[in-house]
């Protein structure tokens, strides 16, 4: 597994690894690039199947909150961390704190969030040994649970992609297929059917998908399928890899519109979708609203309203994405990329203000 590399090719600062023994603790802390400020990522507890894997997902993953942050314009560079083992059996108070007190290692590099298999109440743990961590309880000051926010930015740039296709960002009567509704995906069908779309939910948890579909009337359909339901929009919101040469064949749709991580299985697909005539939102565009919530709490008082003003803005940022990538004939992906890149070309590197 290669870490080092030129920074075109997606070097890494600075990659941490941390134990402890007496608890278990097997973590990688990657730092991918700190130019705009410092890394700003969640933390994933999860059961990789080897040491490998863990440390090929945080590579992968830091270097896309690197991406993500910049074209959100956050004063932010991408960081990950992942815990190895199951958190349903390894989780512990010990564990926790040996966590924390690794990240205050970084001196500051690297802030951390919630993510998969983490919640909350973790994040309050961890700051028991370091102040680096956000996505912390209401009632004490933070920021929450960042899924409704992600879900609001969700719908904000399902705004600016109707607009861009249908010259009205109106979305009743918009019939939209969402793969997976948990916590956010949940969230998003919700907001939806507020709004008036009609909706086909699709969820491995069957008992949650029927519930779900009795409370707001939507149809349901197979998880291993609905990418292939006909429908003004798909909304991957379920795990990554949605889009590969086995689903975009036979996709319906006339874009893609969705939270989840890495929806591509390779970038170049989005070439493949673009000559099918299906519009790519990219997704580290779309889901910018849960980063764009915990960015509010780094450093300064949290305040819900402001936070919402930034999320909301993603429509236009979509919007001006997808008339950028008309004018010339670029896909929206690349466009995206090339946002970022931009960004951290001409804003990254500032000095410190005085006295800072």
């Amino acid at each position: 597994m290669k870490v080092f590399g030129e920074p075109e090719q997606g070097g890494h600062e600075r990659v941490l690894f941390a134990q402890d023994c007496e608890s278990g603790l097997k973590a990688i802390i990657a730092v991918h690039s700190t130019v705009l400020g410092p890394a700003l990522g969640g933390t994933r507890f999860y059961p990789y199947d080897c040491e490998e894997d863990a440390l090929a997902d945080v590579l992968r993953l830091s270097r896309a909150m690197t991406r993500k942050n910049a074209a959100a314009g956050l004063d932010h560079g991408g960081g990950k961390g992942v815990i190895i083992g199951d958190p349903r059996t390894l989780k512990s108070e010990r564990l926790l704190r040996a966590y924390g007190r690794a990240i205050e290692s970084l001196g500051g590099g690297y802030v951390t969030a919630e993510d998969v298999g983490t919640t909350i109440a973790d994040m309050e743990v961890i700051g028991r040994e370091t102040r680096h961590v956000t996505g912390t309880a209401r009632d004490i000051g933070g920021s929450g649970d960042p899924s409704p926010t992600t879900a609001l930015g969700l719908v904000a740039a399902m705004r600016g992609t109707s607009r861009f296709l249908w010259d009205s960002s109106d979305l009743s009567g918009r019939h939209v297929a969402i793969q997976g509704v948990g916590k956010v995906g949940g969230a998003f069908a919700r907001m939806l059917g507020a709004l008036g779309a009609r909706l086909t939910i699709a969820d491995v948890n069957e008992k949650a998908v029927r519930a779900l579909a009795n409370e707001l009337g939507a149809d349901i359909a197979d998880p291993a399928a609905i990418h292939a339901v006909e429908c003004d929009v798909f909304a991957p919101c379920a795990l990554g890899g949605a889009l590969n040469p086995e689903t975009v064949p036979e996709l319906r749709c006339a874009a893609v519109v969705g939270s989840a991580n890495n929806q591509l299985a390779d970038d170049a697909l989005a070439t493949d979708l673009a000559a099918r005539g299906i519009l790519y939102v990219p997704d580290f565009i779309v889901n910018a609203g849960g980063v764009i919530n915990l960015a509010e709490e780094v450093g300064r008082e949290y305040q819900l309203e402001r936070a919402n003003r930034r999320v909301h803005a993603i429509e236009g940022t979509v919007t001006d994405l997808l008339a950028r990538a008309r004018e010339t004939g670029a896909t929206p992906l690349d466009e995206a990329i090339a946002l970022a890149d931009r960004r951290i070309r001409e804003v990254g590197g500032l000095p410190a203000p005085v006295g800072h």
